[in-house]
C-alpha cells in the first residue's frame, strides 16, 4: 500500500472505533529512542524514516511534528504523501497539544495505544481534552490492525555482562536501588526503560539496532525482582557467535541466584493488579508507558519520580571509565585510519570510481571492525557529502547515495559498540580545496567544540551554563544550530542517554538540568548547517574529570575521549585565538602519541603532518 491509501485504511478504522483523531509517536513500549522494526508504525503510515517524530491523522488531514534535525529530509519524504510537515519550534507552527485542542471539541475522541505514549503525555492530552469536552481512548493498535506485513517482535539472545567491564555487579546494584527505593519510602518500583534495565541486571541484548537491549519490564518487590521477558532469549540454543557472555539456561539460574525470576514479557499489566492497596508505587511518568500508569489498582499510591538507575548509570565506575579510554584508542585507530585512506581517494581522484556516501561508510565500518571485541555501530553511520551535511541527521540510501568529488566536506557522525564501551564522533573532511565561507563556519564551529571541550569548571554546573562555550563563536555572527550541543553516552548502551547534556535552552516538562559528576561521558559537538551548500560538525567525547578542590569547592574539568585529529586543510589559523591553537597543538600532539604506534610508516607519515603544529 502507498502511504495515502494507509492512511485511507486508518481512517477508515477510526470511523469504525468513533475516533476523530489518531496519534502516532515514534515509540515503542518502552518510551525507546530508536525502536526496532515491529514498533516503526509512524514510519509505516507517513513514509518518513527518522528517529523522532509524530503523526496525527484526521478524518481530513494528516500531519508530521519533527525537530530541526529532520526538516529537510521529512519535507523530501513527505511529498506526495498527504502529510503535511509541522517543524517544531518555528514561528507560528503550534505545538501538538495546542493543535489537538484546537481541532477536537465536545465529544470527539482521540486515540493513540496507550503502551506507545508515555503516561505523563498520555495524562497531558487527557487533561488538555477534558477542557475541550473531549476525551481519549488508548486501547487500540489501529496502525498494526492495517499492518498486515508487520515484522514480529525481536527475540535475539541475551548475555550478561561480566563484572570485568562494569565494575559493580548485578548484587550491588540491586542493594544500592532498593536503599533508594527505602529513601522514597515506595514498597514497589517499575521500570521500563530498556537501557536502565540492562544497566541494572548486567545485561545486554540485540532487541534495538545498533542498542544493545532487549525487550523486558522489570518490577522491583519488597523480596524479588520480576523480569518480564520473552523467554525465547534466555534458551540455550541461541548461537554461541551473537552472545559474548553467560546466556541461556546458566544466565537464568545465575538471576535466580540473585533473585531475579522470568516472567512472559506481557504479564507485568496482569501482574500489577496483584499490588496490594496501601502500597507505595515508584516510576517515571515520563518513561513509563500510559497502559502502565492506568493499570495502577486503586488504594496504590504512585510516586513519581526519576528512576533511581538513571544517575549511576550515568556515573560510570572507575573500570568502565578506563575501558571508556580503551575504546576510544580503538575507534580513534579505526577512525584516523579511515581519514588516511579518504584523503588518499581524493588526493587521487579518480572520476571513473568515484568513492559514494555509502561505499566510504562501508570502509570505515570494515576499519572498526578489524578491532577486537567491536561488536557493531553505536548507531547508523551519517556520511554526508556537500549539500547533503546540511542535512543533520542524513543517513545515506541507495536512492540518495552521491559520489563524492574533490572539493567541500564530506560529514561523518559514526560510533561504534565495544565490549570496552559506546563512542560516538564526527569529523567533517575537507574532500579538495574550500572556499573561504566553508573554511570560516568549519573554523567556528571547530573554536566551539575546542573552548568546550577545554572547560574547567565548579561541581554544581550544568550543561544549560556550558553551552556558550560552543555556541559563541557562531552567535558572534548572528549564526547558529538548531540541535543541543552534547548528550550522555551509554556504557555498552544506547549512545544517547541522560541525564547529563549540554544545552542552553530549557523546555517546560523536561526535568531538572543535571550536575555534572565525575565519569559522566558526554559528546561536545557544535556544528553550522547551511541549506543546499554544505554542513559542519566537530564532535568528540568527553569524560568528566575531577580537577583541583580548594577554598573555593570542587572544580571539574573534561578528559577528551576521541582520538582522531581535525582537518587542518579546513582551518584558517588566523580566527583562533593563542588559546585555542594550544588548545588544538596539545589535543593534536596527544592523538599523534597515543595512535602513532598502531599505524604502518606511511600512516604514520601523514598523521605527523596532519597533526602538525599550528
Amino acid at each position: 500500500m502507498t502511504v495515502p491509501e494507509r492512511l485511507g485504511a486508518l481512517r477508515a478504522l477510526m470511523e469504525k472505533r468513533g475516533i476523530d483523531a489518531y496519534l502516532v509517536p515514534t515509540d515503542d513500549f518502552h518510551s525507546s529512542e530508536y525502536v526496532g522494526d515491529h514498533f516503526k508504525c509512524r514510519e509505516f503510515i507517513t513514509g518518513f524514516t527518522g528517529s523522532a517524530g509524530t503523526a496525527l491523522v484526521l478524518k481530513d488531514g494528516a500531519f508530521l511534528w519533527t525537530d530541526g534535525r529532520y526538516f529537510l529530509q521529512a519535507q523530501d519524504q513527505l511529498k506526495g504523501s498527504g502529510v503535511k510537515l509541522m517543524k517544531m519550534g518555528e514561528e507560528g507552527v503550534p505545538t501538538i497539544e495546542e493543535f489537538v485542542a484546537s481541532h477536537l471539541g465536545e465529544g470527539q475522541v482521540l486515540g493513540f495505544d496507550g503502551r506507545c505514549m508515555t503516561a505523563g503525555k498520555g495524562d497531558r492530552f487527557a487533561r488538555i481534552l477534558k477542557t475541550e469536552g473531549a476525551s481519549i481512548s488508548a486501547d487500540y493498535d489501529l496502525v498494526g490492525e492495517i499492518w498486515e506485513d508487520r515484522p514480529p517482535l525481536s527475540q535475539k539472545p541475551v548475555w550478561e555482562l561480566d563484572t570485568v567491564w562494569t565494575g559493580k555487579s548485578r548484587a550491588e546494584k540491586l542493594k544500592d536501588l532498593r536503599r533508594s527505593m527505602a529513601d522514597a519510602r515506595a514498597d514497589y518500583h517499575i521500570i521500563t526503560s530498556l537501557d536502565d534495565i540492562a544497566w541494572l541486571l548486567n545485561l545486554r541484548g540485540d532487541d534495538v539496532a545498533c542498542n544493545p537491549v532487549f525487550l523486558a519490564y522489570v518490577a522491583v518487590t519488597p523480596d524479588n525482582i520480576l523480569l518480564f521477558a520473552q523467554k525465547e532469549e534466555f534458551t540455550d540454543d541461541a548461537a554461541p557467535q551473537s552472545v559474548h557472555g553467560i546466556y541461556g539456561s546458566f544466565l537464568l539460574k545465575k538471576l535466580e541466584e540473585d533473585r531475579v525470576h522470568l516472567h512472559p514479557y506481557n504479564d507485568l499489566y496482569d501482574w500489577m493488579k496483584t499490588i496490594p492497596s496501601g502500597s507505595r508505587l515508584l516510576f517515571d511518568t515520563s518513561t513509563v508507558n500510559y497502559k502502565v500508569w492506568t493499570s495502577v489498582p486503586k488504594g496504590v499510591a504512585i510516586i513519581d519520580r526519576t528512576n533511581p538507575t538513571l544517575l549511576p548509570k550515568s556515573i560510570k565506575t572507575s573500570a568502565e571509565m578506563q575501558h571508556m579510554e580503551e575504546a576510544h584508542l580503538k575507534d580513534g585507530v579505526a577512525v584516523t585510519k579511515f581519514m588516511y585512506w579518504l584523503k588518499n581517494q581524493m588526493a587521487n581522484f579518480d572520476p571513473q570510481n568515484p568513492p559514494t556516501e555509502l561505499s566510504v561508510s562501508d570502509r570505515l565500518y570494515q576499519f572498526r571492525a578489524d578491532n577486537e571485541n567491536f561488536l557493531g555501530l553505536s548507531f547508523d553511520t551519517i556520511a554526508a557529502y556537500g549539500a547533503h551535511g546540511a542535512v543533520v541527521h542524513y543517513e545515506p540510501t541507495e536512492e540518495t547515495n552521491i559520489p563524492l568529488e574533490p572539493r567541500s566536506f564530506l560529514l561523518v557522525d559514526s560510533g561504534g559498540q565495544y565490549m570496552e564501551g559506546t563512542t560516538d564522533i564526527t569529523r567533517t573532511f575537507a574532500c579538495g580545496p574550500l572556499t573561504q565561507e566553508e573554511k570560516e563556519m568549519f573554523t567556528r564551529v571547530l573554536r566551539g567544540n575546542l573552548n568546550l571541550g577545554a572547560a574547567k569548571f565548579h561541581h554544581g554546573m550544568t550543561g544549560t551554563g556550558l553551552d556558550y562555550l560552543a555556541r559563541g563563536p557562531l552567535w558572534e555572527v548572528g549564526m547558529d544550530y538548531n540541535h543541543g550541543t552534547g548528550h550522555g553516552v551509554g556504557y555498552l548502551l544506547n549512545v544517547h542517554e541522560g541525564p547529563n547534556s549540554i544545552n542552553y535552552t530549557f523546555r517546560p516538562g523536561r526535568r531538572t538540568p543535571c550536575v555534572f559528576e565525575e565519569g559522566m561521558v558526554t559528546s561536545d559537538e557544535p556544528g553550522v548547517y547551511l541549506t543546499g551548500k554544505f554542513g559542519v560538525r566537530c564532535e568528540n567525547l568527553t569524560m568528566v574529570r575531577k580537577a583541583e578542590k580548594n577554598e573555593y569547592g570542587q572544580f571539574l574539568e573534561f578528559e577528551v575521549l576521541t582520538l582522531v585529529p581535525w582537518d587542518l586543510d579546513a582551518v584558517i589559523p588566523e580566527m583562533l585565538s593563542d588559546r585555542e591553537k594550544k588548545i588544538l597543538n596539545d589535543y593534536h600532539k596527544r592523538v599523534y602519541e597515543k595512535i602513532s604506534p598502531f599505524l604502518d610508516e606511511n600512516e604514520k607519515a601523514w598523521l605527523k603532518h596532519a597533526t602538525r603544529a599550528i
